[in-house]
């Protein structure tokens, strides 16, 4: 089994990327945050509003009911808080499962700005002021990046590609 997983920071592009780069590969896209989603009955918002541990051990516990059950190459779209969670990351660092970690890069400025413009912070935000959330999400954004940068096979610039953009540009780097 080979799994192409994309990581990065909340609105990255993983999941619209990971679509578009498994109907070229013709294989099964999975998105972890929905995968979540079904086994909890609740959206990632208010799963992560029950508490962190909770949040990361549903994040884990999908993704090794991914892993165990996956019998064909996947395209799988990471949470972009688990590089936070040593205990998923332990999984997809297991030498019988053969990945491809990939880092889609966008600068803390275009995340922040994709995620406002959503409307409501996601609540790992939420601060007193507008200013100390774009701080908290600034801080956690560079930190982050580091992280997916030592792990990651390969990284890609994702700032003003669309999706078909960088699932073209990914298949050139993986075949």
């Amino acid at each position: 089994m080979a799994i192409i997983i994309l990581m990065g920071p909340k609105h990255s592009g993983k999941t619209s990327t990971g679509r578009e780069l498994a109907k070229i590969l013709k294989s099964s896209f999975y998105d972890l945050d929905q995968l979540m989603e079904e086994r909890t009955g609740k959206n990632v918002r208010e799963l992560y509003k029950t508490g962190e541990e909770l949040f990361q051990r549903e994040e884990m516990a999908a993704l090794r009911d991914l892993l165990e059950n996956c019998q064909n190459a996947v395209v799988l779209s990471l949470s972009g808080s688990i590089i936070d969670n040593p205990r998923a990351m332990a999984l997809l660092k297991n030498e019988s499962i053969k990945n491809c970690t990939v880092y889609l890069e966008v600068s803390a400025g275009t995340a922040w700005q994709r995620i406002v413009s959503q409307g409501e912070l996601p609540p790992f935000l939420e601060a007193e002021t507008p200013a100390e959330s774009k701080e908290k999400h600034h801080l956690l954004h560079e930190r982050r990046a580091n992280d997916y940068k030592k792990i990651a096979f390969y990284s890609i610039c994702a700032e003003g590609k669309s999706a078909v953009e960088l699932a073209e540009e990914l298949c050139n780097l993986i075949q």
